[in-house]
């Protein structure tokens, strides 16, 4: 294993050594002794094959699916998906981006996990599905792509960490922003003091969603609810669950907290350097609609870490722009501002004047031999890249699994902090709460019998 790996490989990219991020370290040597009973694969070399199979392929995952058949030395041989609908448009879409061997289908990840052929998968199920799969993927001795959020409560995060560390595998979470190289030349430059001391980011996201209402409902011909659940107890089946509005019930989601404020607080809390907060509050509520949503479609999460404050803005119902965009971050700092949330950012003085802007352009290093119709989907292929030459290069990808964590426990203590009503006191060394046994209740989840994550 070489140090340099990933720098090499961001300059085959074409990509400037300035938009590299700091911090990712090496994995353990592989050695047999490192595997489980369980584990089908040796270690994957530099020009080999990785066989990918996608599991949750309805709308991200069919995306996603076709990101992954683009890439170089890269099969997708197989897609999963409890609904048999969606298996012959993901097969389609992955055909359609080039590949020229047809996946299986399968519609149970268990046998997927027990194919010996599979190196990795890729997963876009619904969340409570997350960590538990990482799990059983790491056991079986799969690297894992897991999009975020990483894992439905703070608990089984721990768990998907020690399952990655003891199996020894590549996990990445889809926080794509962490291979956008402009973005990145952003933030290290916000460590090299661009703006002086950073002390404060504020997020956002905004949506114009609509009321939901759930009915009770026969399950379709075309779904398997049961193991659609999974993990989670068996709850009757309810027509309009399926396939999204299930994020607004904390029983299989984690609200719009997680469902897109992941992805602006782990680039804020990465430009922040900070790891575990202090304490964190939450306000807000179910205010548009009088619907089944449990979860607040307005919410505020403030973070407070050791040196500096995260505030996150989430309004679902009320598509206003903040700052001429419906998601996004801004870093105050002691000699100015610097604005980001796609692949670009911009810097400004103390007075609000814009000093410096830098974007991605089509056919410029962010978009080097990739998808352009898009600026997320050129950082997806740029994120899956990253997963797989940290497969091939035995190295830590950059959102590695802890890294993914720790922005994900920070919203998931916001929520927690919500449902009680009050601020929560954390241990700045691990995030756990403290002396608080109501919200400790929420740390963990009860599973169905048989499927509590364990390694």
């Amino acid at each position: 294993m070489k140090m340099n790996s990933r720098r090499d490989f961001i300059k085959k990219l074409g990509v400037s050594t300035a938009a590299l991020s700091v911090g990712n370290t090496l994995l353990g040597s592989h050695t047999a002794s490192a595997f489980s009973a369980k584990s089908y694969r040796n270690i994957i070399g530099a020009n080999e094959r990785i066989r990918i199979a996608t599991i949750g392929v309805n709308s991200r995952g069919n995306s996603m699916g076709g990101t992954f058949a683009q890439q170089q030395n890269t099969e997708v041989a197989c897609v999963c998906d409890v609904d048999e609908r969606t298996i012959p448009k993901a097969i389609k879409r992955i055909m359609d981006a080039g590949q020229t061997s047809t996946p299986q289908s399968e519609k149970d990840l268990r046998r997927v996990l027990e194919n010996k052929n599979i190196d990795a998968i890729y997963t876009a199920t619904p969340d409570h599905w997350h960590a538990p799969l990482t799990i059983m993927a790491c056991q079986a001795g799969k690297h894992v792509y897991v999009e975020k959020p990483m894992a439905h409560n703070p608990a089984e995060g721990e768990i998907a960490i020690a399952a990655a560390r003891k199996y020894d595998r590549v996990v990445q979470m889809g926080a794509q922003r962490r291979s956008a190289p402009i973005l990145t030349k952003g933030i290290n430059l916000l460590h090299e003091g661009i703006i002086g001391k950073v002390y404060m980011a504020k997020t956002w996201y905004t949506n114009t969603r609509k009321a939901t209402f759930l009915k009770p409902g026969t399950v379709p011909s075309w779904l398997d609810y049961d193991l659609w659940q999974g993990p989670a107890p068996r709850m009757p089946y309810k027509a309009g669950l399926i396939h999204y509005d299930w994020h607004w019930f904390w029983h299989w989601g984690t609200g719009e907290a997680l469902n897109n404020g992941t992805h602006e607080v782990d680039v804020a809390r990465w430009g922040l350097q900070a790891d575990y907060p202090v304490r964190v509050g939450s306000m807000g509520g179910r205010y548009h609609f009088r619907d089944d949503w449990e979860t607040p479609d307005t919410q505020i999460v403030t973070i407070a870490y050791p040196n500096a404050t995260l505030i996150w803005e989430g309004r679902s119902c009320n598509g206003q722009k903040v700052e001429g965009k419906d998601r996004g971050i801004v870093f105050y700092g002691e000699k100015g501002s610097l604005a980001t949330g796609e692949d670009a950012f911009s810097l400004y003085d103390l007075d609000g004047k814009l000093i410096e802007t830098e974007e991605a352009t089509e056919g410029g290093e962010a978009m080097q031999g990739r998808n352009t119709a898009s600026p997320s989907l050129g950082m997806d292929s740029l994120h899956a890249a990253d997963f797989l030459d940290a497969i091939r290069n035995s190295r830590r990808p950059n959102c590695d699994i802890e890294l993914g964590y720790k922005s994900t426990v920070a919203m998931l203590l916001g929520n927690i902090a919500w449902r009680l009503g009050r601020n929560l006191k954390i241990n700045p060394q691990n995030g756990h709460i403290l002396d608080d046994p109501e919200a400790e209740k929420l740390w963990s989840r009860t599973y169905e019998p048989g499927w509590e994550p364990r390694i």
